[in-house]
């Protein structure tokens, strides 16, 4: 526990807990975790607070990280094109139009190499937003880390690498349900020997949310989710004790802000009894440690700089709810990707909230609200009716297999749009308080020769590289994939010798098959 001495500008003490009564059963750092995972919370430590950056090519995204690091970001995010996305490189004929376009284009360990030049792995997190090619961009951040020398048991950071939420929401699959979560529990299993700091997977709610879900039908399916993922590396042997440890969660925030601070505060008791009840026993591995990514779909095109006041709202109630790492989003981002003022905007946001707020003085602040405790108990209680189905339906595979979860998120989006269509809901600037005249002026744009740039790059390596030594190790990879064999040593290997995302991707589809 820190030693400072806490107090308001008036000088009154505070301390670092609050409870009704001394013997108050329900205390941070305890199970069930309902106020907070840390006995001390940010009191002890602040979140990270993390920028999430990538465009264009690695070079260009290497100087916007430069930049954010040098404006006090705590962990860097990388955003991914569409192709590196859904394993063609970027001189494929899939990828033509959208490389480089939402995110940084990686075709192989030489893009890697550019995105983090000059950036120590070993002295920051990396968080990234990967799914269906988490095993291979996972084995490139491998690759350089081995390269920089460091200490691969000290690198941490994690992949999103949850394919299903991609099913049910967000659409980058590319193999079956089935080989893909075996492709997970593989990362599960060489991570817990080779990289024990690395968080495996980031059970992301966000991309539920984003698609048109409520925040209860966000917690819900995001739990099922992890309670799948929980179940596959059982199945697999793994030590719940061990494993559960890695997994952490993502989710996003909207501006009902009671109701966001409930949600969190729900989700750690949940996530708790859920795991507890699947076998662990050491408290870390009941812990539910999440990232929070203010509501990228709140964003308004129309008076875009009422933005700022919306991620500063959505941000505060994350930090209430106990966030362990915090994204804000870009005023500008429903026009393009974030300039850099927007971008340092944003940061600044969560520096204000962290220093001159003092809603970090004290842990759980909110705790004893009647309305926050109310809330807390009803949002969990609807969140376990929908559980509840989709474990009739034998979980979430088979709810997502039969298309349950993905009608119910529909059916929220619709009911979300009738609203705002006939003013029930207000959205200020949009259908209420609107004008005609925009005020941003300055946007982002994606330079169309990326594509070229690539294209050139990958030409080069070709020309370049041990082929025999490439062909031999993507053969290896596909003859591995035929059996039960833990495939990450083989996909590293593959990297290592500089074979393309899209040539590794294509040995699994052709084992795998597409779906």
């Amino acid at each position: 526990m820190s030693e400072r001495k806490f107090v308001t500008t008036s000088g009154i003490e505070i301390k670092d807990v609050y409870t009704a009564v001394k013997q108050d059963v329900e205390r941070p750092g305890q199970f069930p975790f309902t106020r907070g995972i840390q006995k001390d919370m940010y009191r002890g430590r602040l979140w990270t607070m993390r920028q999430y950056a990538g465009f264009s090519t690695a070079e260009e995204s290497n100087k916007r990280y430069h930049y954010l690091l040098a404006q006090g970001t705590m962990g860097l995010s990388v955003a991914f094109d569409l192709p590196t996305q859904i394993g063609y490189d970027s001189d494929d004929e899939m990828a033509e139009g959208e490389v480089g376009k939402v995110g940084v284009a990686i075709d192989s360990l030489r893009d890697i190499e550019t995105l983090f030049d000059g950036i120590e792995l070993q002295k920051i997190t990396t968080s990234m937003t990967i799914n269906a090619t988490a095993a291979i961009l996972l084995a490139m951040y491998i690759a350089l880390a081995k390269k920089q020398g460091a200490d691969l048991k000290q690198i941490s950071g994690t992949i999103q690498n949850d394919i299903l939420k991609e099913y049910a929401a967000r659409g980058t699959y590319i193999y079956p349900p089935k080989p893909s979560m075996r492709i997970i529990t593989d990362i599960f299993e060489y991570c817990s020997k080779e990289l024990p700091k690395w968080n495996t997977i980031s059970i992301s709610g966000y991309h539920i949310r984003e698609a048109g879900s409520t925040a209860v039908q966000e917690l819900a399916f995001t739990l099922a989710n992890g309670k799948a993922y929980l179940n596959a590396a059982l199945q697999k042997g793994l030590n719940i004790d061990v494993f559960a440890k890695r997994l952490s969660f993502f989710f996003n925030c909207h501006n009902n802000f009671f109701e966001e601070i409930a949600k969190f505060r729900a989700a750690r008791r949940m996530w708790a009894h859920i795991t507890k009840s699947l076998g662990a026993k050491d408290e870390k591995a009941m812990m539910l440690r999440f990232h929070t990514q203010t509501g990228g779909s709140t964003l308004t095109a129309q008076q875009p700089l009422n933005n700022v006041v919306r991620v500063s709202n959505q941000a505060l109630a994350a930090v209430l709810g106990g966030t362990q790492s915090l994204h804000t989003n870009g005023y500008d981002e429903a026009l393009s990707l974030p300039t850099e003022a927007a971008a340092k905007i944003a940061l600044r946001t969560q520096q204000i909230i962290a220093f001159e707020s003092g809603v970090t003085d004290t842990v759980d602040p909110l705790a004893g609200s009647y309305f926050i405790e109310s809330l807390t108990n009803e949002v969990e209680a609807a969140a376990y009716v929908y559980i509840d189905k989709i474990e009739v339906m034998g979980g979430a595979v088979n709810a997502i297999e039969n298309g349950y979860i993905q009608q119910e998120i529909a059916y929220s989006a619709y009911q979300y749009q009738k609203e705002v269509e006939s003013g029930e809901r207000i959205i200020v600037g949009v259908n209420k308080f609107t004008q005609e005249k925009g005020e941003v002026n300055e946007v982002f744009n994606i330079d169309e020769s990326i594509r070229t740039i690539q294209i050139e790059k990958l030409k080069k390596l070709r020309l370049e590289r041990d082929h025999v030594a490439v062909e031999l190790a993507l053969s290896r990879l596909t003859q591995a994939a035929q059996t039960d064999e833990n495939l990450m040593p083989f996909i590293l290997n593959a990297v290592e010798e500089y074979a393309t995302l899209g040539e590794i991707a294509n040995c699994l589809r052709k084992v795998f098959g597409e779906y």
